[in-house]
């Protein structure tokens, strides 16, 4: 994801589409693919800055003045424009809201702007293997967990929404936990979270979404720093019947990167059952420097989309097959595992 080009001199003119890196639809309109998938705003590129061309510069004798100002003027208007419109289209009620309470417009054009340097230049988030998610159509992403709150689930749908060709939303599978909290509740909500419930999952799936989930559950996020990198269990292989049941290809997914934002180093149990919290990690940093122990330490983040498993069976009895998701929950499992360990050899240190 790149932004607006950089100084050179002046010359001939060059269209905006020639240097658009990806053509985002018109103000007010949204793009809807196949059935069920992810609608784009048309505005998203002038709202999150995404490749937002400089002003044209009509032919003429070189310039000694830099056309970086210029272009950063294009930026902040095509901003302050796209912020308009979402305000007038809150007001005026010209936006949809779905079953689940997602609200892609209010995703799109809010939160993910605030969420996007964290990615960029706090995690330095780098992608791979994009091409293994469709365009189109129903499929299930199935990730390791870690970090003691979870933000490797933030961080890997924005990367999809960012860097995807088809810019899909990923539909997350959250803890009932989540939907539990007042403030946290609503905008769970709001940004795509669903709870983690087969119903739900199949549902989404059957709809045609993108759907995330991260089978260690809180015994991922919660475990200590000594254990980093090593895969819990994977629960009873639900998302695996749901898949199964949808027909839909499963994509194992591999952050690294997370589990040295909040090395936990130990866990008060006993103040943590009082508060009806799963853990309540002691790290480095908390709480012994208050309210500045919560900022996550900046590590260098992986983020590797593996090819998809086929679940496609002539057997509709499949899914209820024991023997068969243990199986393949199993696989996914060991896929995910073997990839944290290339990932971590590649890598050449914690935070570069």
């Amino acid at each position: 994801m790149t932004g607006p080009g950089g100084a050179g001199e002046r010359g001939p003119a060059v269209s905006r589409e020639s240097r658009a890196s990806w053509e985002s639809p018109g103000p007010g309109e949204f793009l809807t693919p196949e059935a069920g998938d992810t609608w784009a705003s048309k505005e998203r590129a002038g709202v999150f800055g995404l490749n937002a061309p400089a002003d044209d510069v009509g032919a003429g004798p070189a310039s000694v003045l830099p056309s970086e100002p210029l272009a950063n003027a294009g930026s902040l208007e095509r901003a302050l424009a796209g912020f308009l419109a979402f305000l007038r289209r809150r007001i005026t009620g010209d936006y949809v809201v779905d079953e689940h309470g997602f609200d892609p417009d209010l995703t799109e054009n809010v939160i993910a702007p605030l969420l996007r340097p964290v990615y960029q230049n706090y995690f330095r988030v780098e992608t791979r293997g994009l091409e293994n998610v469709p365009d189109t159509g129903g499929a299930l992403i199935v990730a390791n967990h870690s970090g003691a709150l979870p933000l490797d689930a933030i961080m890997t749908s924005l990367a999809i929404m960012d860097h995807h060709p088809a810019h899909r939303h990923l539909r997350i599978l959250a803890a009932d936990l989540v939907f539990s909290v007042p403030f946290l509740a609503p905008l769970a909500r709001k940004t795509g979270n669903t709870l983690a419930c087969q119903a739900d999952a199949e549902r989404l799936l059957a709809g045609g979404h993108l759907v995330g989930v991260w089978p260690e559950g809180f015994k991922g996020i919660g475990k200590p720093f000594s254990e980093r990198y090593k895969l819990q269990r994977f629960g009873r292989g639900g998302f695996v019947s749901a898949a199964l049941r949808t027909g839909v290809p499963i994509i194992p997914c591999t952050i690294v990167g997370a589990e040295e934002i909040y090395p936990m180093i130990g866990n008060f149990r006993t103040l943590a059952r009082l508060l009806g919290l799963p853990y309540l990690p002691v790290t480095p940093t908390f709480p012994w420097l208050g309210l500045l122990g919560l900022v996550p330490l900046p590590s260098k983040w992986f983020i590797e989309f593996g090819e998809p498993v086929e679940t496609e069976s002539p057997n509709p009895a499949a899914a209820e097959d024991p023997m068969l998701v243990f199986e393949l929950t199993d696989r996914i499992r060991e896929t995910i595992q073997h990839s944290l360990y290339g990932l971590l050899m590649q890598r050449r240190s914690v935070f570069f």
